[in-house]
């Protein structure tokens, strides 16, 4: 079966390898098809598209755009995106300059508990990449404040933890704008991680879908066979198109291989070729 990712990180963004390494991660897999879907850029795009031409794999351009809804942050992907378009790129900005500002608030958060922190010190290390609560994380770490990925979410960065500061300004409605004036499509990111309840799952989608939402993630990574398969219903009952991957991210994940994700991950190419009948 020819095998596809359509979830995968960068340096660009929080992922550990550089574009070509993801393209060259998923050629090695034995993949068809990988898309890169960055948090809140496209800057890795081109690098990826280059290094897909050489291997002889598909590539598609994407994004994963976090978006503020009812006091929780949710993502959604955008998969076949114009890259090149200066709408697309003035909105990017517009929306890094809003987790700009939330980095920097957690930033101070940091400071007045003690961490040796500043966002010159931090990009010093990261680089002009999209700076995330995984790269804060892995800053933690090369300080010694704490030992792992895990605990600097779950005891400081995650959700009413002390460094914690939401995502204010992106909404879902946002975000989903964003992808389909650019024509691309837009995909609901990991339905089963926001720890809704069944009922408030169905009004998310339900909601997103007044703005425009057209597929979900029915695989991934965390996703038990059970998940699967009542995700495909979901999506079914909806009319939202199949989607899906590993969200991979190199080293910060290293329990997430691309393509396999924990191990058991399967999409298959059917589902690329059903999201390009939808553009086309």
């Amino acid at each position: 079966m020819e095998r596809i990712d359509l979830h995968t990180h960068s340096t660009a963004s929080d992922g550990s390898l550089s574009p070509s390494e993801v393209i060259q991660a998923a050629a090695s897999a034995g993949l068809k098809a990988v898309a890169l879907t960055d948090h809140d850029t496209i800057q890795g795009v081109p690098e990826a598209m280059a290094a897909a031409e050489k291997l002889h794999i598909e590539c598609i351009p994407g994004i994963e755009l976090s978006a503020f809804y009812k006091g929780l942050e949710v993502h959604i992907v955008g998969l076949f995106l114009n890259v090149e378009d200066p709408v697309l790129k003035e909105r990017l900005d517009a929306f890094r300059n809003i987790r700009e500002n939330r980095n920097n608030q957690m930033i101070e958060k940091m400071q007045a508990s003690g961490v040796d922190i500043t966002m010159k010190k931090l990009r010093d290390l990261e680089g002009d990449t999209v700076i995330t609560r995984a790269n804060i994380a892995r800053y933690l770490i090369r300080i010694g404040f704490v030992d792992s990925v895990k605990e600097a979410f779950d005891k400081y960065l995650s959700p009413g933890m002390p460094f914690f500061v939401p995502k204010t300004g992106v909404t879902p409605k946002d975000a989903i704008e964003t992808i389909r004036d650019n024509d691309g499509i837009a995909i609901l990111a990991h339905p089963l991680t926001y720890k809704f309840t069944r009922d408030e799952l169905i009004e998310c989608i339900e909601t997103l879908k007044s703005y425009g939402l057209q597929g979900m993630e029915t695989y991934y990574s965390t996703f038990s066979e059970a998940d699967h398969r009542d995700m495909k219903r979901l999506a079914d009952q909806y009319g939202l198109l199949h989607s899906g991957g590993s969200d991979f991210h190199g080293n910060v994940k290293p329990h997430i291989q691309i393509g396999k994700g924990m191990g058991r991950l399967v999409i298959p190419y059917d589902v690329l070729e059903n999201l390009c009948a939808h553009i086309k």
